[in-house]
């Protein structure tokens, strides 16, 4: 018997733009990637936006932070800035390649380790893209990845084509290996 689309599985996770109700579950996944994942936790100058997730994402209508919830447990969450790489730590280079303002940045894309292989960072990230695309002013969609951490580089290598490895140039120091992406504009 074949499966048809009304008779598949319905997830039984939510995605949908985050409400003020969702920042302090975005900010545990958030959180808990840098410290359990990334290993060197909280760095006030790479993650003002966690802190202030409303100022960074709710209250700026270019910008979007997705959640995953499952029941009312955010699980998962990605984000777009209207910013391109800083320089420094980046090559000066990439930040006129993808400048702010133009540049639509792909950030926090972070699934829970109990609820990855669903497909919820694949589905946040398209549907991210799309709201780039619908906007104004955005002419690229840009991120940036810790190659060190299992998977990241290989799930970014799916939807994006790289534009600059760093991982020999130490950009942000021991432990971090910087690849910077880009994912094609959806029409």
């Amino acid at each position: 018997m074949t499966e048809t689309p009304q008779d598949a599985p319905r997830s039984p996770f939510s995605v949908r733009p985050a409400t003020a109700a969702d920042t302090e579950g975005a900010r545990r996944v958030m959180l808990d990637t840098f410290y359990r994942d990334f290993g060197y936790g909280y760095v006030p100058e790479w993650h003002r936006d966690v802190v202030d997730i409303e100022g960074a994402y709710l209250d700026d209508t270019r910008h979007l932070l997705l959640v995953a919830a499952l029941g009312d447990e955010v699980v998962a969450t990605t984000g777009v800035r209207s910013a391109g790489p800083a320089h420094p730590p980046h090559p000066r280079w990439l930040a006129e390649r993808y400048p702010s303002g133009t540049t639509a940045q792909i950030v926090r894309v972070y699934v829970a380790p109990e609820h990855r292989r669903h497909g919820l960072a694949r589905t946040m990230v398209r549907r991210a893209c799309a709201f780039a695309a619908a906007q104004a002013g955005y002419d690229s969609i840009y991120l940036h990845t810790n190659a060190h951490v299992k998977g990241a580089e290989a799930f970014w290598r799916t939807m994006a084509k790289e534009v600059f490895d760093a991982r020999t140039t130490g950009e942000h120091g021991p432990g971090v290996g910087t690849v910077h992406f880009e994912i094609p504009m959806p029409r």
